[in-house]
């Protein structure tokens, strides 16, 4: 075995002495986090030990770290016990977005509905709303939108009749014209 080049074994000293101060910043931007209760995030810790967000990804161990302190509930700055942890934060916003999103329709519905009364009650008062009897009305309506549909079920089926005459019209010609040749 040959001995390594020196400027390679001075490059690959400085990438370590690099990786290794980059990883002192990590675990003191965590230690930093944890004492003064900010947020705990890849993106926040390496945003706080000036690094990239892949030298995280990359350093497994370090991810490892900041994903369970991520987890832990965060303490009050003080030392006076765990504060309001962001998943509980979140679970409250998620049931507040639903809560709201259940009143809305709600309100509209509402609104809808309050509509529909207030444009029959002016049409009512205003004299030029409809004749009384307009439920006689849509009942003849009604009765006669079914005759109409009972007609064309007759027609079709007499149009399928009469197709059916024709091709046994044709066939029996067909028979006929073969006999008299």
């Amino acid at each position: 075995m040959t001995a390594p080049d020196p400027t390679v074994q001075a490059m690959i000293e400085g990438r370590r002495a690099d990786t290794e101060r980059r990883r002192q910043r990590v675990l003191t931007a965590l230690a930093q986090a944890a004492k003064d209760g900010s947020d705990v995030s890849v993106a926040a810790i390496a945003r706080r030990a000036s690094v990239d967000r892949t030298f995280l990804y990359r350093h497994r161990d370090l991810l490892g770290q900041v994903h369970a302190q991520a987890a832990e509930p965060p303490t009050v700055p003080g030392g006076r016990g765990p504060a309001v942890s962001r998943a509980s934060l979140q679970a409250d916003l998620l049931a507040a977005d639903a809560r709201t999103a259940r009143l809305a329709a709600q309100v509209r519905r509402l609104e809808a509905r309050l509509s529909v009364v207030l444009g029959e009650q002016v049409w009512r008062e205003s004299g030029i709303g409809g004749p009384e009897d307009t439920e006689q009305f849509k009942a003849r309506i009604t009765t006669l939108e079914q005759q109409v549909i009972d007609l064309e079920l007759k027609l079709q089926e007499r149009d399928d009749d009469l197709a059916a005459a024709r091709a046994a019209n044709r066939e029996l010609m067909a028979q006929f014209n073969r006999h008299a040749d």
